[in-house]
């Protein structure tokens, strides 16, 4: 069992082999006690309590998603009958029931092991701002575990629970994930509940998961997601089956100008490796001026959102301000000398900032940067307790501020050995498309799974049908990825599948009028027509109407026969509307005749 990788993957196929859940429930608290580190914990459920809670799962159901799987919860997100004290022992209380996520993932078969440790309330980068013990490092110990979700990544780190939660308001939730080597997803605000987790800055927290891969942390993700009307900020937001990224995906990076590595030169040269994998894997890169997202970054702990933090805990500073870090009670008690005006200052000022990032992300379908610019050591941290963990904030500070979703991913190592990592950023709902990216790195240059040395696997392919409550919709024009229109299907919640060609029955015309030429596609007698190039994207039932009622004539919707088999709906011409058109059929794609275009008007 020591060699028992505790991917989901690996012990799905242990199960089915006729391995015992309560065997895993013995390794993992054996691995506890081999690690050496009694910071991870903060509290830990009964051994025996647990055991018996595995054997009553009864026979392996391949059906449940996360059957027999341990999990680790921060310690300010609830687990019935464990105290809940967000690293303060003075504002501890036993919860009476589970939080909301903890339930859905019960439900789904997990089992939970025991609270981990944090950055106290949530306030911190470093995760050392505890009055516990602190977590070790689990790649090396000089180095700070990061936080505030530090127990979390390290127990995943560690390989010892298959998944963790996290909380993530300002980075807790990816900082510790690239300081460990691990994947840290930070969903969606609004997708995962808050329900009965203690807030840092309510508007902008989530529960974050933590995991080896990016399957399973996605996989944890969609069993956690689920609307709850108990939490005035849960969101009804589609978390679909993983899926390949669309042929042409444009991502931005921050520019020379703007981009910051604090002097690493080998983080630097493993962010621009990173950048040329995903170019490599058919990205389109476009360089970008970060300064907006930077300033956004910079009022995280100004105004608003500290007298927000001030609203959690401002009481117990009052009462007893000993029980408070003292790092956290000088940043929180900033809040006391602002005014109400301060903070309506803030939120006219972020809007300002975040319409001046519009362009830039318009240009985009994400931006990638780098999950930290640098390594930060614990002497760093206890030489100067602030300066450090801003610097680690500047690629995640601004990222719930403007309600991105995001995904931190370990690529490559570092040339020095240090784990490499980059950070995929997209905006609200676009959840599966930045973890459908960020698996281009999981193999990526001979990388392990966090420090367990057990080697990452290709990861498994991915279905490209539409799930139930979807309708498969074929594109060949303007709607396809990377051209003008296909932020209307984005738009709409529709996901990529796969890219096809027709049957060679159709053929293909740049209809008159324009410029920019509209493409027709007309059915025709079996073998006159061409093959033509298409994509088949996902959209919900509920959004095909709309869809429709943005196609103008002469196109409508019909049913298209592809070579692979399958007959999506997609949008035909009327024999009438290619009068005067070009038949461009021999070109095969749409793609083409937009470059033919594009190339005839360069001039010389």
């Amino acid at each position: 069992m020591q060699d028992q990788p505790f991917t989901l993957g690996a012990l799905r196929a242990a199960y089915a082999a006729g391995l015992k859940p309560e065997a895993v429930v013995a390794e993992v608290f054996g691995r506890i006690a081999a690690s050496g580190d009694p910071g991870i914990f903060l509290h830990q459920r009964a051994e025996a309590e647990v055991a018996a809670e595995a054997r009553a799962l009864g026979a392996f159901d391949p059906d449940r998603p996360l059957w027999g799987m341990p999990f680790a919860v921060k310690d300010n997100i609830d687990v019935a009958g464990a105290p809940t004290t967000a690293a303060c022992p003075a504002f501890a209380y036993r919860a009476r029931r589970d939080a909301f996520v903890v339930a859905r993932l019960r439900a789904a078969g997990a089992l939970v092991i025991g609270k981990t440790n944090l950055d106290q309330f949530a306030t911190g980068l470093v995760g050392v701002r505890t009055p516990h013990p602190v977590p070790l490092n689990a790649i090396d110990p000089a180095i700070v575990p990061g936080g505030s979700s530090s127990g979390s990544a390290v127990a995943v780190a560690r390989g010892i629970v298959s998944f963790a939660l996290g909380t993530d308001t300002a980075g807790s939730g990816r900082v510790p994930a690239a300081l460990n080597n691990i994947v840290g997803l930070k969903p969606s605000l609004g997708a995962l509940s808050a329900g009965g987790v203690v807030p840092a800055c309510r508007t902008l927290d989530t529960v974050s998961v933590f995991a080896l891969t990016v399957d399973d942390a996605y996989a944890a993700f969609r069993a956690a997601a689920g609307y709850d009307e108990g939490d005035a900020f849960s969101r009804r937001i589609a978390v679909p089956p993983l899926a390949a990224p669309p042929p042409v995906v444009r991502i931005g990076i921050p520019d020379r100008a703007s981009i910051r590595f604090h002097g690493d030169a080998a983080q630097e040269a493993s962010f621009r490796a990173s950048v040329a994998a995903l170019a490599d894997a058919g990205a389109q890169v476009v360089e970008l001026d970060f300064t907006p997202f930077f300033a956004v970054a910079e009022m995280l702990y100004e105004g608003a959102w500290v007298a927000e933090r001030h609203t959690v805990i401002g009481e117990l500073m009052a009462r007893d301000p000993e029980a408070v870090h003292p790092v956290t009670r000088s940043i929180v008690g900033k809040a006391e000398a602002l005014s109400a005006a301060d903070a309506f200052r803030g939120i006219y000022r972020l809007e300002e900032l975040k319409r001046a990032a519009e362009p830039a992300m318009a240009q985009v379908d994400m931006l990638c940067v780098p999950s930290i610019p640098t390594f930060v050591t614990r002497a760093e941290v206890e030489a100067d307790p602030v300066g450090p963990n801003s610097m680690l904030g500047t690629y995640t500070n601004f990222v719930n501020l403007m309600n991105l979703c995001g995904i931190a991913v370990p690529t490559a190592p570092r040339g020095d050995g240090r784990p490499g990592g980059v950070t995929l950023l997209a905006a609200a709902g676009r959840d599966a498309l930045v973890a459908s990216v960020a698996r281009t790195f999981e193999a990526a240059g001979g990388r392990t799974l966090g420090a367990t040395g057990w080697p990452v696997s290709e990861p498994a392919p991915l279905p490209a049908r539409a799930q139930p409550g979807e309708i498969e919709i074929a594109v060949f024009g303007a709607h396809m990825s990377g051209m003008a229109l296909n932020r209307d299907l984005t738009a709409l919640g529709a996901r990529f599948l796969r890219a096809a060609r027709t049957r060679p029955d159709y053929r293909l015309y740049a209809l008159p009028g324009g410029p920019p030429a509209r493409p027709g596609l007309v059915r025709v007698a079996g073998g006159e027509g061409g093959a033509v190039a298409v994509e088949v994207w996902a959209m919900p039932e509920a959004a095909v109407g709309r869809f429709l009622a943005a196609i103008p004539p002469p196109l409508g919707l019909g049913t298209l026969r592809l070579g692979d088999g399958t007959t999506p709906k997609g949008f035909l011409c009327e024999a009438a509307g290619v009068a005067g058109a070009e038949d461009v059929t021999a070109l095969g794609d749409w793609r083409a005749v937009v470059a033919r275009e594009e190339g005839q008007g360069a001039g010389p």
